[in-house]
């Protein structure tokens, strides 16, 4: 079943269930805490539903998560740990994923990800790139939601990396994973579900692994 497909399927569930439910999407987004317009985008197949969003969704809307999962993309045996870290993925797993999806580019290799890095760096010492992850980090935290634990990793390097005390060049370091989870030129797209986030989360653990070299 293609990502259009997955999301259409999953934004009816989610009308039914609303419906049973006698709750509106407003209403929904009070109990969940997921913004209105972000449900309203998943329900009408313009955004990707992550484990979150799945969760919070299968708690208030009263239903299995495994009823939610399927619809949206995810296979059901995978483990929570799995789609939170993407850890356990081969690289030749992540490329049949990606072939799945028609992406041209199925290339995925660690190697690519500090490639980026590297040139995010350079960037993350510009005026640009340091207006770039004033400006936008927090809009792209409040669209991707509480993903895994890398999203708490990388909410503390933002806090670090605006530290006046923080030197120049560990600034450019953590502005690398900043920059690398905002901008949307990602290896990996992020509606790939359920692995659209594990360059990223990579990129944040190879930037860790930099700090404490």
């Amino acid at each position: 079943m293609s990502k259009i497909q997955h999301d259409q399927s999953l934004g009816l569930l989610l009308r039914s269930l609303l419906k049973e439910n006698a709750l509106s999407m407003r209403k929904l987004s009070s109990l969940t805490g997921i913004d209105t317009a972000t449900i309203s985008r998943i329900i009408n197949g313009k955004q990707q539903a992550n484990l979150h969003h799945l969760k919070q969704f299968a708690h208030y809307l009263n239903t299995p998560l495994e009823a939610l999962i399927d619809p949206a993309g995810a296979a059901s045996n995978h483990t929570e740990n799995e789609l939170e870290t993407g850890i356990h993925y081969s690289i030749d797993k992540i490329q049949e994923i990606l072939k799945s999806f028609n992406i041209v580019d199925t290339n995925f290799t660690i190697e690519r990800v500090e490639q980026e890095l590297t040139k995010y760096k350079q960037y993350a010492q510009t005026d640009e790139g340091h207006s770039m992850i004033c400006n936008n980090f927090q809009t792209k935290i409040e669209q991707v939601g509480s993903v895994g634990t890398f999203i708490d990793q990388l909410k503390q390097m933002y806090l670090e990396y605006c530290n006046e005390e923080t030197s120049a060049a560990k600034r450019s370091i953590l502005g690398s994973a900043l920059l690398y989870f905002i901008l949307p030129t990602d290896i990996i797209p992020d509606y790939v579900f359920p692995i659209g986030y594990l360059d990223d989360a990579i990129a944040v653990q190879l930037v860790m692994n930099q700090l404490t070299e």
